[in-house]
């Protein structure tokens, strides 16, 4: 099987001009093998002498994947330039090369994203080395990410073809049962009432499958505007209204004033229907539930607060996975499919978030996602403060649909 190929462009940053065009008359010549994916690397070279005229070429559109940073320069530091491009979320693979490293300037930049060091000065061996690990690892991870988004498109086919075919055969076995239920005896309808619950459950199992695999491979289209997650709130609330009522469990929604994210409104209804959902599902009967909202700066919180059943420290950690359903002497009887709180996690992602969970056996729960303002180009804009849906369920939600 013959090896791809791939060119890196590799940019220097470096007063010392001299020391680029050696390293530049080294990269012409070389070629890395990275034997794990069977690709083969050749490299082009840039040089600058100072940080801004690099970061002006990346303000202009320039591209790159290895980046060779001196941490003295004239102007900004080899620190500054690291700052700035996390800032920026740029994704380079940075070899620092310096002659003044020492422990701290080490493990400095190395949070603020170095991936290695290579000390001034240095023979052409040790350069080759320090690009060739450095290249190994760029070219697979790229690869790891390449494969993982084939596998989320395989699997989005997969479940969108698979969902087709189950609702015709589902929706006719729903409509022959009710038509047997009033000619059946109370005792035979009440095994026609508990498979139609069943038939609910499949198909929200298909729809959630649905939305999950859309999420993961970009399928679904996103419509960004400002919403009023108050209004959301609302509309979640009188959705499971009556569910509540016939358990006679209290919603109570707090919100003085409008709530506002950038988002996709449909996302937002996603995350708070499984999160309220899961606050009346797991919740004790005559329980109450609370959604308080309220935005302080440029954070906004949603907390919902209720009180359930509870999750044990080992049920939390496993919570947010797919297809995970704790299951105990109090949710046994409870249907779910264990892919809502998996997808609440993905669309949290998407924006920049985070879903995490605090939860007591017996009191209830905090479950909290945080959000940024998405942008057009991308799910998030890191220059935004993040936005907190906090929301309190009953640990049972560990259950979550």
């Amino acid at each position: 099987m013959p090896h791809r190929k791939q060119v890196l462009r590799v940019v220097m940053v470096d007063d010392e001009v001299p020391l680029s065009l050696a390293v530049r008359r080294i990269l012409m010549k070389y070629q890395v093998h990275v034997a794990d994916v069977g690709v083969d690397v050749t490299f082009v070279a840039t040089h600058f002498a100072n940080g801004e005229a690099f970061l002006e070429s990346l303000e202009q559109g320039a591209e790159y994947d290895l980046l060779l940073l001196d941490l003295k320069l004239p102007g900004m530091s080899g620190m500054d330039i690291l700052a700035e491009l996390g800032k920026q979320e740029q994704s380079i693979v940075t070899i620092m090369i310096t002659a003044y490293a020492t422990f701290d300037t080490a493990v400095q930049a190395t949070k603020l994203g170095a991936f290695d060091f290579i000390a001034k000065p240095f023979s052409p061996e040790e350069f080759r080395y320090a690009i060739t690990k450095a290249t190994e690892q760029l070219i697979v991870s790229r690869e790891a990410r390449r494969l993982a988004e084939e596998q989320r498109q395989v699997r989005f086919n997969f479940i969108s073809v698979l969902s087709h075919e189950l609702k015709a055969p589902l929706n006719a076995i729903e409509g022959y049962l009710k038509i047997l239920h009033d000619d059946e005896p109370p005792e035979r309808r009440q095994m026609i009432d508990r498979s139609l619950l069943r038939l609910d459950g499949m198909r929200k199992l298909i729809f959630d499958l649905l939305d999950l695999t859309r999420i993961e491979s970009g399928q679904k289209a996103r419509q960004f505007t400002t919403v009023d997650v108050r209004a959301v709130a609302q509309r979640t609330i009188d959705l499971f209204a009556n569910e509540a009522a016939e358990r006679k469990i209290g919603i109570t929604l707090r919100a003085p004033e409008p709530v506002e994210i950038l988002a996709d409104p449909s996302e937002l209804e996603i995350v708070l229907n499984n999160l309220v959902s899961n606050a009346v599902k797991y919740n004790r009967d005559a329980g109450s539930v609370t959604v308080a909202l309220e935005r302080k700066d440029d954070i906004v919180k949603i907390q919902v607060s209720d009180t359930g059943i509870g999750l044990t420290p080992e049920e939390s950690a496993k919570l947010f996975s797919e297809f995970v359903r704790i299951k105990n002497e109090d949710t046994y009887k409870i249907l779910g499919s264990g892919l809502g709180l998996s997808t609440v996690k993905k669309l949290a992602q998407l924006y920049g978030g985070e879903a995490t969970v605090k939860s007591e056996k017996g009191v209830g729960s905090i479950f909290t996602v945080t959000l940024q303002d998405a942008t057009p180009d991308g799910p998030a804009d890191s220059g935004v403060p993040a936005t907190t849906l906090t929301v309190a369920t009953a640990p049972a939600t560990a259950n979550a649909e």
